[in-house]
């Protein structure tokens, strides 16, 4: 893809990066987005109180950055808070300092968002590094809807794939919750769907990199435990959905019985979570792809 065929003009991308003992795998994740080379980028870094090498890699490249920000360490949501509270883009998102865009990944997003006005938020393909930053999975065009990702289907949505519009930001709270750990991305995502759909984009953005301290993979249990306390919570704010209430419920009961808990998540709950990943919904936006010289709809 030739960036200069698929956009006049180039919207303006905040991204945040924030870093707390980074050093490892920080100077890639900064090459990649210095590597783009697109040209409306606002990147601020935010170092939440480093004590390792990171402010001297950080310093090594300042003149890349549009802000850094130094804090003491408050945690990674409140660290991007921070940076995204100076930020002044249309088009906002994150990138944690051990994960990586891939080429050309900025002009992707970019070009979405200029060809399509009304779409708010999208995802590209789900992608892996591994931990020598080589990319070792790219996984199938993903789709989405707010009552698939409530019930337990589809419920990874790829961070370093996705990017917003101020707007929704905006209409969703403008920042990301402080109370979580690892799910603050998770908890932001259900808030999202509250005012649009999520477009997947079949294109590389960006990808996550596998290694032993991700905070969301460290206790998978853990995690999955408080997303599904995320969603009742949204399950009380949200109108509808009374069959998926009921199912929870039932849910809820069958897995204190431990004879049978076992057999209800094989024989229902997983077989149920297939079929919703696999068969078409009409709560499906189309998929944004690009053909010939211009990004497309495929419904």
């Amino acid at each position: 893809m030739n960036p200069s065929t698929v956009a006049s003009e180039w919207p303006r991308i905040s991204l945040v990066t924030s870093v707390y003992n980074g050093e490892k795998y920080l100077e890639a994740t900064l090459q990649s987005v210095i590597g783009q080379r697109y040209p409306d980028l606002e990147y601020i870094v935010v170092n939440d109180g480093s004590t390792d090498g990171t402010g001297e890699i950080i310093r090594k490249y300042r003149e890349h950055f549009s802000q850094i920000v130094e804090q003491p360490n408050l945690g990674l949501y409140a660290a991007l808070n921070a940076g995204f509270a100076r930020s002044t883009g249309e088009i906002m998102g994150w990138l944690n300092a051990n994960d990586k865009l891939h080429t050309s990944g900025l002009f992707v997003v970019g070009s979405v968002f200029s060809a399509f006005a009304d779409v708010e938020w999208i995802t590209g393909r789900p992608t892996v590094f591994n931990d020598a930053g080589m990319t070792v999975e790219v996984q199938d065009v993903p789709h989405w809807s707010r009552g698939r990702f409530l019930a337990g289907a589809n419920r990874h949505i790829q961070q370093e794939s996705t990017y917003w519009r101020r707007r929704l930001w905006d209409c969703a709270g403008g920042a990301l919750s402080t109370e979580y750990q690892a799910e603050g991305d998770f908890e932001l995502w259900t808030r999202f769907f509250r005012h649009a759909k999520l477009y997947p984009v079949d294109a590389l953005i960006g990808g996550w990199r596998f290694h032993p301290d991700s905070l969301s993979h460290a206790d998978v249990g853990q995690y999955d435990r408080r997303c599904d306390e995320i969603i009742e919570k949204e399950l009380q704010f949200a109108g509808g959905y009374r069959g998926l209430r009921i199912f929870r419920r039932m849910d809820r009961a069958i897995r204190r019985v431990p004879k049978v808990r076992g057999i209800w998540q094989r024989a229902v709950v997983n077989h149920l979570l297939r079929y919703l990943y696999r068969v078409k919904g009409t709560d499906w936006p189309p998929v944004i792809e690009f053909k010939a010289d211009r990004w497309t709809l495929r419904r």
